[in-house]
Formats: C-alpha cells, sequence, structure tokens
C-alpha cells in the first residue's frame, strides 16, 4: 500500500513539476517582454512632452468617479490629492454608498457640501439615491449619496451622473500624483479605437503623505505590506507591461482606470453580481468588442501612479485575496465561451486561457503540488534529482523572479532612492519564497472554495489612513 502511494505521489509531483516550469518560463518571458517595452517606453517618454500633447491634441473632460464606504479615514486625504491633480478639464464625483461611518459628515465638513440639483444622463439600475451634493469650495467637486449596493452599484450611479466622454474609475483611498491623468489619457489621444487604459498602484504605507501628496516615498515598517510591494512590482511592472506589449491586457486595476464611458454604457456598465467588478468589466469590454469587429484598444501605462493603502495585518490581507480570487473567478467563468475560442484573437487563445488555467485553478496546484512533495519525502519517494528540480523551479525561480521585478523598478522609475530601501526588497524578493507565498496560495484556494459557495461579501477592510 505504502509503494502505491508512493508511486502516486511521484507521479502527481512530476506534474507539478511540469506546472511550475511552464509558469516560471511564462513569467519570466512576460518579465523580458515588459523589460523591452519599458526600454521602449523610456524612449518614448524623452522624445514627446505629455504636457504639450494635452495641449496640441486638446484635454478631454474627465470625471474621476470614486466610490467610498466606510472611508472615513482616508476621504478628505483622497480628495485632497484629487485636487492636487494637473490636468485642464475634469471634476470629481465620489459616490457615499451606504458608508455606516462618519464618510460623508467628514466630506460635508471639510468641503461645505450643500443639496445641488443635476441630470441624469444614463439609466444604468441601482440602489436608491438619497441625494446629490455640491462644494461650496471646490464647485467641481461633486457628492453622490445612494443606499448601499456594492462598489459595482456605486460605480453605475456614478456613471449615471457622468457627464463628460471619459470617467477615471478609482478608490475613494486611492492618492493620485499630479501628472497621473495627463499620462493616462495618452494612449485615448494617440489611438481613437481606445476604451481603456490603466496605470501603476503602488503601496502608500510609511511614505510621507502631507495635503494629498506623497512627499516621501518609504518602505512599511512592518513586514506584510513590504510583501506586498513585491507583489505589486511583479503584478504591474512585469506582469501587466508585458500583457500590454502583447496586446493582451484583461486588467484594469479599480483602483485607477480610464475609461471612454459610451464604451462602458453600452456595454450595461458594471456588473454587480461580482466582487471582481474591475476585471470582469474589462474581460466583456473585449469580448464585445471582438464579436463586432473593428479596431480597439485596451492599454496599460506604467508611469501615472496612484498610491493606495495596503492591509497591514495577515487576517486583513487574507480576506482581500480571498475577495480577488473569487472576483478572478466569477470574471473568468462568465465568460468562459471565450477559451480557446479562435474568434476572440489572442484573447481567446492566449491570454484569457493563461488566466484560466494558470492563474484560476494555479492556486489549487501550487498548494497541493506542495503538500504532495512533503508528503513524498516522508515516505522516501523523492529522489535526488527530482529534489534538487523541484526546489530550484519551485524556489529559485521565483526568487529570480521576484529579483526581476525589483531590478525593473530600480531599472524603470526608481521610486525608492534609500539604498537601504532596495537592499531591503531585494532581501525580501528571498525570503518571501519561504511561508509568504505558500500563504498566499492557501488564501487564494480558500477564495476559490467560497466563490464554489456563492459568497458574495467584500469583508470588512480596516484603513489606517494616510500620512503615518
Amino acid at each position: 500500500m505504502t509503494a502505491v502511494v508512493g508511486s502516486f505521489l511521484q507521479a502527481f509531483n512530476y506534474l507539478i513539476l511540469v506546472y511550475f516550469i511552464v509558469l516560471n518560463i511564462t513569467y519570466l518571458a512576460m518579465s523580458l517582454v515588459a523589460f523591452r517595452a519599458l526600454q521602449k517606453y523610456a524612449r518614448r517618454l524623452d522624445s514627446i512632452d505629455v504636457t504639450d500633447l494635452i495641449t496640441s491634441a486638446g484635454a478631454p473632460p474627465v470625471t474621476l468617479l470614486a466610490p467610498a464606504y466606510n472611508e472615513e479615514a482616508t476621504c478628505v486625504e483622497s480628495v485632497k490629492s484629487l485636487r492636487m491633480v494637473e490636468y485642464p478639464d475634469y471634476e470629481i464625483l465620489l459616490v457615499n454608498d451606504g458608508s455606516t461611518d462618519g464618510t460623508l459628515p467628514r466630506l460635508k465638513e471639510a468641503f461645505d457640501l450643500e443639496p445641488a440639483p443635476r441630470v441624469p444622463t444614463a439609466e444604468l439600475p441601482t440602489a436608491r439615491v438619497r441625494g446629490v451634493y455640491r462644494s461650496r469650495k471646490e464647485p467641481d467637486l461633486w457628492v453622490i449619496d445612494k443606499e448601499n449596493g456594492g462598489k459595482a452599484d456605486a460605480l453605475n450611479a456614478g456613471l449615471n451622473f457622468c457627464r463628460t466622454p471619459f470617467f477615471c474609475a478609482m478608490d475613494s483611498d486611492t492618492l493620485l500624483e499630479p501628472q497621473a491623468l495627463t499620462r493616462v489619457v495618452r494612449p485615448f489621444l494617440e489611438d481613437e479605437s481606445t476604451v481603456a487604459a490603466g496605470g501603476i498602484i503602488r503601496i502608500v504605507n510609511g511614505s510621507i503623505v502631507k495635503g494629498g501628496m506623497v512627499e516621501d516615498v518609504r518602505l512599511p515598517r512592518k513586514l506584510v505590506p513590504r510583501f506586498q510591494i513585491l507583489e505589486y512590482l511583479r503584478a504591474f511592472l512585469a506582469g501587466r507591461m508585458g500583457w500590454d506589449a502583447l496586446d493582451s491586457m484583461l486588467i484594469i486595476s479599480g483602483a485607477f482606470g480610464l475609461f471612454r464611458r459610451s464604451a462602458v454604457v453600452e456595454a450595461g456598465g458594471y456588473w454587480t453580481r461580482t466582487v471582481g467588478e474591475d476585471m470582469e468589466l474589462v474581460v466583456r469590454l473585449h469580448r464585445r468588442a471582438r464579436e463586432k469587429g473593428g479596431p480597439y484598444r485596451v492599454a496599460f501605462v506604467p508611469d501615472p501612479v496612484a498610491w493606495t493603502e495596503a492591509p497591514e495585518t495577515l487576517r486583513v490581507l487574507g480576506r482581500q485575496r480571498d475577495r480577488w480570487q473569487r472576483g478572478l473567478i466569477q470574471a473568468l467563468t462568465r465568460h468562459r465561451k471565450m477559451l480557446f475560442h479562435p474568434r476572440y484573437g489572442r484573447i481567446g487563445l492566449f491570454a484569457f486561457p493563461y488566466f484560466y488555467i494558470l492563474e484560476m485553478f494555479g492556486p489549487l496546484i501550487e498548494l497541493g503540488g506542495y503538500l504532495s512533495f512533503v508528503a513524498a519525502l516522508f515516505l522516501g519517494a523523492v529522489s535526488t534529482p527530482f529534489l534538487v528540480a523541484f526546489l530550484m523551479v519551485a524556489f529559485f525561480l521565483g526568487i529570480t523572479l521576484s529579483v526581476a521585478a525589483v531590478g525593473l523598478e530600480e531599472l524603470s522609475f526608481r521610486r525608492y532612492h534609500r539604498w537601504s530601501d532596495l537592499v531591503r526588497l531585494f532581501l525580501l524578493a528571498v525570503v518571501e519564497n519561504f511561508g509568504y507565498r505558500q500563504l498566499s496560495q492557501y488564501w487564494r484556494v480558500k477564495g476559490t472554495f467560497t466563490a464554489m459557495l456563492g459568497r458574495q461579501s467584500w469583508g470588512v477592510m480596516e484603513r489606517k489612513g494616510f500620512g503615518r
């Protein structure tokens, strides 16, 4: 019996080894593509003055659309940050999604809000709107107060009152850098078929924030948000930069993305039966555009920065990753028709299968692989060559990819100017592979099972506020 179990574990471990090889080679290839794309982008920046481009092409009006639910700790600083954006024609539309804390009173006090009329421009179904307010201090600041319906519902309510051809969907706890909007609008000016563009998200924990601006970028004091910095660098500089170079962007972060309003409204707005409304919308825009025919583009721009507060405890981080996995599954299963379907071009034949197989099922395979490997070691069913190969592929390549992500940051934008911070990041690139990575996979596996149970809740996301 032991021999049979050992043989089964050995066969399963070889399957896991193949999975790790395919996954890490794909990651490495994407990192190389991203490196070349970042070099090309940097050369373009040297030859193009974004401000001159805006001036010559004309700045299309943009609405900054930010849903808020129980954001009392960060909402005022976030709005102050939005007021610092260097863009000629924009307004701010904050949607209070039935907050139960002091979010609305804080906004009323800080910006002297008063009831004001505003005519809807669309009729997307949403929870009841209780009131519309406008700031006496800042006439281009509007607040929509509505009953709670979730983030997607709040975004749809904002779209109903949006009066501009473009809107920037973001989180209410997001801080934008002054030129963020100017830079993320560039793909729309260069290619009129562009329907969506996303920017990079960075973690603000530990940095010095004053007046809604990040004055000094520093690493967080706590280990949990430090690990997340590595994840964000991999996801954006290595991952999304690579997908953009392949014209196969499937994800635009809900914390900062610019959209052509008409395309989103025609698609029916945000889907309210998911906790991953950001990815689902982008996948749906791809699907509709491919089915209708004609040119379109979904872009990623690596330098318009939005800063966000990351969870600082494992408990809160686990809830977030559970929710992210559920959102991924909901988006992919809703549009599974696209899987390996030639009608959807490179999206259906390459990008969608990657996310469907390696990202959706990956946590189950990887965590199962770790457990199987330990069991095989215990039973003596692991040969020395396999042990070396498994450790090299599962850990050494993982370390290489994390180091590469930090290297991309250093070679491109280098936000962390202290050498001590860079040294710590390189060390974390090694340490995270022994414990943190496995814990992350556990959270995602948990999210897979909660998705199967139909769980829709977001979970409580605790906010500490900026400037600490």
